[in-house]
């Protein structure tokens, strides 16, 4: 999930740094790919490092403190150029885990039922043109695929049919909604069934604001409406609340990382939607992305151009949400690096953030009340330098019941990670 987007129009110069290499053209991969199928080439592990764990500081040549190198998927191996976002799937029929890779050019599926040897399924080309943003999402077994290219739509993709699968192969999507010509992510409150499209079109019918989709019938996908009055969403977390607003309690509240603000909207009833509140703070750049603690008291958010801007350590802004009509700034933490934050996502009590070329911080935040945030481990996977660029970390999913952690890099491709025993 990335700001680059709205930096296109700003014509700001880092996205020529994003975009080192041109991406091929979509038709030339899928050939690549059919053709390396049909050789029987490599291409079925596509393992480029063996697991190796982290001692005295490094795991093989990646910086690293408290966690291991299991598997790495080297980005030629998904025949792209770039990768982005990630996300991961369990089947509850065979309990194996997957890891669903965005690319430049489209989405690959790896089975990671043994993440020392990761195993390259195939790949979903992209809906029309490559691009750097692809963002993912899984709902009852359903992979939602976004992008920014111009008329992808939304593909979804059935995730059972990975079963059995045994050679790689050039997947085809089960639908394409069309309604939403393009976006920047889908996010989805698996409590309800809805996904909520955000960094649409800005003319769109609500102006780059969020879109309503009921995913509770997967024969039936119903568009419910949307909301334009916060302005334009780049990235959401969606909740059923349970948190100390008891003004709130069983609401479904939107967090919207709206660029210059935080917004907090009640959209429980999608015909009605209402901004609870809205959040701003100094020095702001670009309000990108955030997410709750466990106690949904706490809403951990990041400005992606910082750092980039006007330079400084990694700066991750802490808001207390006590009072969802009362938004206050809490605290701010400063990471060790000058790199860029952009992903994090909570599990436990614990802050898993893509870190880009500091690669991935994990942060103890079991005693925010207190203020208290401690760096616990990280894992670097751009090893080159910490300076603030967009290259390395773009995403990281930590929500695997194995404890196995998906890094998705934008230059070198899929690392799979563990905590260290």
């Amino acid at each position: 999930m990335n700001c680059r987007s709205i930096a296109l129009l700003l014509i700001f110069t880092f996205i020529i740094v994003s975009c080192q290499k041109e991406s091929v053209s979509n038709n030339d991969d899928v050939d690549l790919l059919e053709e390396s199928i049909s050789s029987g080439n490599t291409i079925t592990s596509g393992v480029s490092e063996a697991a190796q764990p982290c001692v005295n500081g490094f795991s093989g040549k990646y910086p690293c403190k408290g966690y291991d190198l299991l598997g790495h998927i080297n980005i030629s191996s998904f025949y792209a150029s770039d990768g982005n976002d990630s996300w991961g799937w369990t089947d509850s029929t065979t309990d194996k885990e997957y890891v669903l890779m965005g690319l430049d050019n489209g989405t690959a599926f790896v089975d990671i039922s043994d993440p020392k040897n990761p195993i390259l399924l195939g790949k979903l080309p992209t809906t029309t043109d490559p691009s750097i943003w692809r963002d993912i999402k899984v709902f009852d077994n359903h992979a939602y695929i976004v992008s920014e290219a111009d008329n992808h739509g939304i593909q979804v993709f059935d995730l059972t049919r990975l079963r059995g699968v045994e050679q790689p192969q050039t997947f085809t999507e089960d639908r394409v909604l069309s309604a939403v010509p393009k976006a920047h992510n889908m996010v989805i409150n698996e409590e309800s069934g809805y996904g909520y499209v955000v960094g649409t079109d800005r003319k769109d019918e609500f102006l780059g604001g969020v879109h309503f989709l009921n995913l509770n019938d997967p024969q039936n996908f119903r568009f419910e409406g949307g909301y334009a009055d916060a302005g334009y969403s780049h990235d959401a977390q969606v909740v059923l609340y349970r948190g100390p607003d008891k003004d709130y309690s069983g609401r479904e509240i939107f967090l919207g990382s709206n660029e210059s603000k935080l917004v907090i909207i009640d959209v429980t009833d999608k015909k009605k939607p209402i901004t609870i509140s809205e959040a701003t703070y100094q020095n702001t750049f670009y309000t990108h992305q955030g997410w709750f603690d466990k106690t949904q008291r706490f809403f951990i958010l990041g400005d992606e151009l910082d750092e980039y801007k006007i330079g400084g350590k990694t700066r991750t802004l802490i808001f207390d949400l006590n009072d969802l009509d009362n938004p206050k700034l809490h605290q701010t933490y400063r990471g060790p690096t000058n790199a860029i934050d952009h992903n994090g996502y909570v599990k436990g009590d614990l802050f898993y953030l893509a870190n880009y070329t500091a690669g991935i911080r994990v942060i103890a935040i079991d005693d925010l009340e207190n203020k208290n945030m401690t760096e616990v481990g990280f894992f670097d996977t751009f090893p080159n330098h910490n300076n603030p660029t967009f290259d390395g970390a773009w995403n990281v999913y930590p929500f695997f019941e194995s404890g196995v952690i998906a890094i998705s890099d934008i230059n070198g491709g899929l690392f799979l990670i563990k905590k260290s025993e």
